[in-house]
């Protein structure tokens, strides 16, 4: 079971069938910011609760998980009917009561009471608890097995996606490096010819010109958020390379990611570093909506 990435929804089913006992285990899981393990199973196995959850947690750590477990049995020595003897004598002995009351008269005084709540029960009587579970982990560790395996063939598909997004960033990352400074040098030369139709014909002043030049690239400059995208984009093919619980820490450089590609946004005076960034702005949408579903 590795240390793969793996996906939060997953499902896994296993069982045993004995001589005496079948236990059929189900387990199914969808997205969800914490490990909540939810398990329904009968009454007579209540005692295994806990050792059920733990058992699972060992390989589950994230994600709404919902757990069914049912158990049949084949054995007469696991079940007994009672006979509540008291509770059937006062139930008699009122509806008699009742028959002088109303001067009826119903000699199907056995059936009747027979149907009453508690005269007769069915029990499973408490078997060894280890017994149980010897046989009820069999078909639980089956279930885990299918359950962690099928997150894990989802969770490689969402990983290559998600390095594909990767590599799609990286260029427009890259388109954007490679822009900015020409961006500067357009703005001097329009400054320049701008100028020289104002002044018409009279020499310029080249400070003044170098001086709008350096605050025109100070203001747009993204030299900073470019490189702490290539950074993020390094650490992003390292956690997943890596593997494990990875959906926190993705998350995490998702949102910085997000953050660095807004202010790009913002700094943007170009029409080519806008349209980049509108598109480097979907792409980690979209990786973002992956990541979501990582454990």
């Amino acid at each position: 079971m590795g240390n793969s990435v793996k996906s939060m929804t997953g499902y896994g089913r296993g069982e045993f069938i004995g001589e005496e006992r079948k236990f059929t285990v189900e387990m199914k899981s969808v997205n969800h910011r914490y490990n909540e393990i939810g398990i329904k199973l009968p009454r007579s196995l209540a005692s295994l609760e806990d050792r059920i959850k733990k058992r699972i947690m060992k390989n589950v750590f994230r994600g709404k998980t919902d757990v069914y477990i049912n158990f049949e049995t084949f054995s007469a020595d696991d079940v007994e009917v009672k006979l509540n003897e008291n509770l059937a004598v006062a139930y008699t002995e009122k509806l008699r009561v009742l028959q002088g009351l109303l001067g009826e008269s119903d000699e199907n005084l056995l059936e009747l009471v027979a149907k009453f709540p508690d005269v007769i029960s069915v029990e499973k009587p408490q078997k060894d608890e280890e017994m149980i579970w010897s046989v009820l982990s069999v078909a639980l560790d089956e279930a885990v097995e299918k359950f962690v395996s099928m997150r894990e063939r989802e969770g490689k598909a969402l990983a290559d996606d998600i390095l594909v997004k990767g590599e799609n960033i990286k260029v427009l990352v890259a388109s954007v490096k490679e822009r900015s400074p020409i961006v500067v040098l357009e703005y001097k030369e329009k400054l320049n010819n701008r100028l020289k139709d104002l002044m018409d014909g009279v020499d310029i002043d080249p400070q003044r010109i170098a001086t709008e030049v350096a605050v025109f690239a100070d203001r747009g400059c993204v030299d900073e958020e470019i490189t702490r995208l290539e950074s993020h984009l390094v650490q992003l093919k390292e956690i997943i390379t890596k593997g494990g619980q990875v959906g926190r820490k993705l998350d995490f450089l998702i949102q910085e990611m997000n953050r660095e590609s807004n202010t790009i946004a913002s700094k943007a005076n170009d029409m080519e570093i806008v349209r980049a960034t509108i598109e480097l702005k979907s792409e980690i949408e979209k990786m973002r909506e992956q990541v979501q579903n990582l454990e």
